[in-house]
């Protein structure tokens, strides 16, 4: 039996494009639930330039190392199947799982980065309100568009079904039986 693979990618110059207009609505979103949860007297919105610059470079890579790892971890996988760079042409870092993984396992090392790094922090700046929080997380979930388009695009895919993670795009093959 011969098995093919449907590509559900997009190309990162694309997927830029996307997530830069998606970002200003969630922008506001996240921005707006901020302000109106907090006394308008307690609202705490500045920040440290530096210690965010700091965190938001660590987080970076960071985000790509949590990717790396979720899959390692979930789809037991070892870490010569990761491969780890920067695409130039795009200037976009990436993790790149060399092996095919179910896709569950797949959409929680495209989840997990956008949910530490970004959803934690905000919600958490949301409880102590704290402008840094604040900041991180509203960065970092920005961060994390190319990682939601991919999530939207393999939504329809079925439990149990493997994907292999594509090696120049954001997205995967499903691979078909």
């Amino acid at each position: 039996m011969m098995e093919s693979k449907r590509d559900l990618s997009i190309t990162m110059a694309r997927a830029n494009v996307i997530v830069l207009f998606l970002s200003l609505p969630l922008f506001v979103v996240q921005f707006s639930i901020f302000v109106l949860s907090q006394e308008i007297e307690d609202i705490e919105l500045t920040f440290n330039p530096a210690l965010l610059t700091i965190a938001i470079i660590l987080g970076i890579a960071t985000h790509e190392i949590i990717h790396g790892l979720s899959w390692m971890v979930f789809g037991h996988k070892p870490l010569s199947a990761v491969k780890f760079g920067f695409q130039w042409k795009t200037l976009t870092p990436y993790a790149h799982l060399k092996e095919p993984v179910e896709v569950n396992v797949y959409r929680i090392g495209t989840f997990m980065p956008g949910f530490i790094l970004g959803i934690l922090p905000y919600g958490l700046s949301l409880l102590l309100n704290d402008g840094n929080l604040f900041w991180l997380g509203l960065v970092h979930t920005a961060g994390a568009g190319g990682d939601w388009l991919v999530l939207w695009l393999i939504r329809r895919v079925k439990s149990g079904t493997l994907v292999e993670d594509h090696p120049t795009h954001a997205g995967c093959y499903v691979i078909e039986p």
